[in-house]
């Protein structure tokens, strides 16, 4: 397939000269590094991971999404993988990444582990699900928008819930645990080993280097796919570092709300920090945070916070929520198309983060010190 081919604005509908089209231009980083990402996963496979494998694991992670055309196109791409025990623990763990990653832990590493699964590919499998889980968001995401055309409002929406979190007290490897979501500093430590920085070549370790990763124990071990994880990095750089368009802080909001509905505690506590630093809006982070498993995520809010909680949880629904009412509202708070751009590929992005962080490792609680050294 041509690397000019955009599966995104083709799924979506994106019509060219479009306000959302050019919305993606004016994020071309996003747009370029998000298509490189799928190249960087599906242009080829590998002996140990070939792409019959990854293009069923795709097309079936796309199906329970509900995104029939998404489905359809992986399954175009190379003939049927044949049943193995390989592909049998890989569905498995793809079905329970897709719906509720938070119920992942070492027992399914292990359970890949046994059914002949490397490090290497764990991480590669893992990509993919997560990469599919975003894709799957921005296609259903601008899909609507594509038809946005000040769409009347129907129903209201019911809200969405904040989603269970792990409340066991210590880490697999005996580190305490957070049992609830913090602005905090936390430790994060892999279920899988990360790749030595000796072990990558001069030119890996510049790319590592650049990025800032070199000595991060969960960028290391995205490291054992080394082109995902720089195309990866690059989407995420073009989503939440670009002028103009949503405020950063409700960019940095969008992902803490699709971190409370994934019950993932790390990415929370990194991105609500950002969000109270940047919007001053220390009470109100704090009050997403508190919110309990089954309750309304948006409740107190201001009215166009509420608004964007409401519809980036929705987003972050399997399968997706989103409807024509969300945007409305959004639209009718005068946030542009650019801004609602923004919005949708900030909650679709943290579907694909959410989905590694709690897949592959685990939060700790730093000591007092560590934590004042890490700020």
């Amino acid at each position: 397939m041509s690397e000019n081919y955009d599966v995104v604005q083709y799924l979506a509908g994106i019509s060219a000269g479009s306000e959302l089209a050019k919305s993606r231009v004016i994020r071309q980083q996003a747009t370029e590094h998000t298509q490189g990402s799928y190249q960087a996963l599906f242009s080829r496979g590998s002996d140990d991971f070939p792409l019959a494998l990854r293009t069923l694991i795709a097309a079936q992670v796309a199906a329970w999404h509900q995104l029939t055309a998404l489905q359809q196109h992986y399954a175009s791409l190379s003939p049927a993988a044949q049943p193995s025990a390989a592909l049998t623990a890989a569905l498995s763990f793809a079905r329970r990444l897709t719906f509720e990653p938070v119920a992942c832990g070492p027992d399914d590493i292990q359970h890949l582990q046994q059914a002949g699964w490397q490090t290497d590919t764990i991480v590669t499998l893992a990509q993919l699900i997560a990469f599919v889980s975003f894709q799957s968001r921005l296609i259903s995401g601008f899909r609507l928008l594509a038809d946005h055309q000040a769409p009347s409002a129907g129903e209201p929406n019911p809200p969405v819930c904040a989603g269970r979190w792990h409340t066991h007290p210590q880490t697999q490897q005996q580190q305490p645990a957070p049992v609830a979501f913090t602005q905090k500093t936390l430790g994060w430590e892999p279920w899988l080993a990360p790749k030595p920085l000796t072990e990558f070549t001069p030119q890996q370790q510049e790319i590592l280097t650049g990025f800032g990763h070199q000595n991060s124990a969960y960028f290391r071990l995205l490291g054992r796919d080394l082109p995902v994880l720089e195309q990866r990095t690059l989407t995420d750089k073009g989503i939440f570092y670009t002028p103009g368009g949503l405020p950063r802080a409700e960019r940095e909001l969008a992902a803490a709300v699709t971190s409370k509905v994934n019950g993932c505690i790390y990415c929370a506590s990194v991105h609500a920090r950002k969000a109270s630093q940047l919007s001053k809006k220390r009470d109100e982070v704090a009050l997403l945070l508190q919110v309990q498993p089954g309750d309304p995520l948006s409740a107190g809010q201001s009215e166009r916070w509420q608004a964007e909680i409401e519809a980036v949880a929705a987003l972050s629904l399997t399968p997706p929520q989103l409807t024509a009412t969300h945007l409305r509202t959004l639209s009718d708070l005068s946030l542009p198309v650019l801004e609602i751009t923004d919005l949708i590929q900030s909650a679709a992005f943290f579907a694909w983060a959410n989905r590694l962080m709690l897949t592959l490792g685990e939060p700790f609680i730093l000591p007092q010190n560590a934590e004042t050294a890490a700020r």
